[in-house]
């Protein structure tokens, strides 16, 4: 898309402790450039997608209801580049890893997660598998998709910087089979791969079903582990990368350009010329719409990310964030939201549960003011996918619960 004429670098676009800005009013920046950090160990460092000048450092309220700083730059329309932009050397595993926390990236396919705080998690000793996730389950999203069929070589060439680093020999490409093109064009290059030598690549075509995205699932799907309550992939000998993430690693090593800009859906009945958009950084909703041709009529709704998992947008000047992987803009019966009633105990909540809990049983918990009862329910292994909610014929918003649950049960100090 062009570039804006502002963008609002949120110093919290990622999991963990937000970044403090390191430019002032007046400052001149370029694309690149470092403007947030923070010496927190989980946190991402956040680049300037434009060039122009910082017009102040103000309070921005984000989708969760959080305040947090961001830097307002004023775009001068040159993007010119930071002289010290070059590609890293990389030598082994902790220059890699030091290498993508200076890149600032974070998991692109809408966790957030700070990418080189996983990769300083995992020991070489137990690490098996890598699993590219290609699933993009959710409703509406094809930005992966269009990296598949648009860059699938960076992707190879981030699968196989990883996997060395990581002396990982076999990696698994996961990819639902309503992408068949996808699947072609990744088998045909992981093939000539494979006849070099550098190690076994599969591509593993899953049925297209909501939430093969989601890491635990993925695991599980790939290589049969299930990932016990409170542990990670790499207890069980695996990494997950996302698949846009993987393909950044190498185009980040190939010209040292940080994350300021990403590959965005805009979807939905209220937009006009829905499609894939690369969007700066920072850049107002308002203005990602308008570059899709604007409104089509009354917008009842617009989600950062899914409609499973997305959140509501309540203000159209909100910036685009690292983790943002679409936008939708719903009208008409798309944004309709029922009335709730009474639970009927159908139990099609714990039917469709991929992690296998029982949301009615917590939300009673949680109504009750019972957080032990609610820790006993497993409520930490909840991955918000939004399946209860959207089965349940009361309406009932069992994921919003969820949520609530887990929070209360961190407030009492439950373990």
């Amino acid at each position: 898309m062009p570039v804006p004429e502002r963008v609002l670098m949120s110093m919290q676009q990622h999991v963990g402790a937000p970044c403090t800005p390191v430019v002032s009013k007046g400052d001149t920046v370029l694309v690149g450039q470092l403007i947030g950090d923070s010496d927190k160990e989980v946190s991402a460092p956040i680049h300037s997608s434009v060039s122009g000048k910082v017009a102040g450092i103000v309070e921005l309220t984000m989708p969760g209801g959080a305040k947090v700083q961001a830097v307002e730059i004023h775009a001068d329309g040159e993007q010119r580049v930071h002289p010290d932009i070059k590609p890293p050397v990389i030598n082994n595993k902790a220059d890699l890893v030091a290498a993508v926390r200076a890149s600032g990236l974070v998991g692109l396919g809408g966790a957030g997660f700070p990418t080189h705080v996983k990769f300083a998690l995992y020991n070489n000793a137990e690490i098996d598998t890598l699993i590219i996730n290609g699933a993009e389950c959710e409703p509406y999203i094809t930005a992966d998709y269009r990296e598949c069929m648009e860059n699938s070589w960076d992707i190879l060439n981030g699968i196989l910087v990883t996997a060395e680093h990581f002396g990982v020999k076999r990696t698994i490409v996961m990819i639902e089979n309503n992408k068949p093109k996808a699947i072609e064009e990744l088998k045909r290059i992981c093939a000539s791969v494979a006849s070099e030598g550098k190690g076994s690549i599969k591509v593993k075509s899953i049925p297209a079903m909501y939430p093969q995205g989601a890491e635990k699932v993925m695991v599980e799907q790939a290589t049969g582990r299930r990932i016990p309550p409170g542990k990670l992939p790499s207890d069980v000998g695996c990494v997950v990368m996302n698949i846009t993430s993987t393909a950044f690693v190498s185009r980040y090593l190939k010209d040292g350009m940080p994350l300021v800009s990403r590959r965005m859906t805009i979807d939905g009945s209220g937009v006009a010329n829905p499609g894939n958009l690369r969007v700066p950084l920072g850049t107002p909703i308002q203005d990602v719409i308008k570059a899709c041709g604007g409104y089509t009529g009354e917008t009842k709704k617009i989600l950062m990310g899914g409609p499973m998992m997305g959140l509501t947008v309540m203000d159209e000047n909100m910036p685009v964030l690292k983790q943002n992987n679409a936008i939708l803009v719903l009208a008409g019966d798309e944004a309709e939201i029922s009335r709730e009633s009474a639970c009927i105990r159908c139990g099609r909540c714990i039917s469709v549960c991929p992690m296998q809990l029982s949301p009615t049983a917590i939300s009673l918990a949680y109504r009750a003011g019972d957080a032990e009862e609610i820790a006993r329910k497993n409520v930490a292994c909840c991955i918000e996918c939004g399946c209860c909610s959207y089965i349940c014929p009361a309406k009932r918003p069992l994921t919003q619960t969820m949520r609530l649950a887990k929070a209360a049960v961190r407030k009492a100090g439950v373990k």
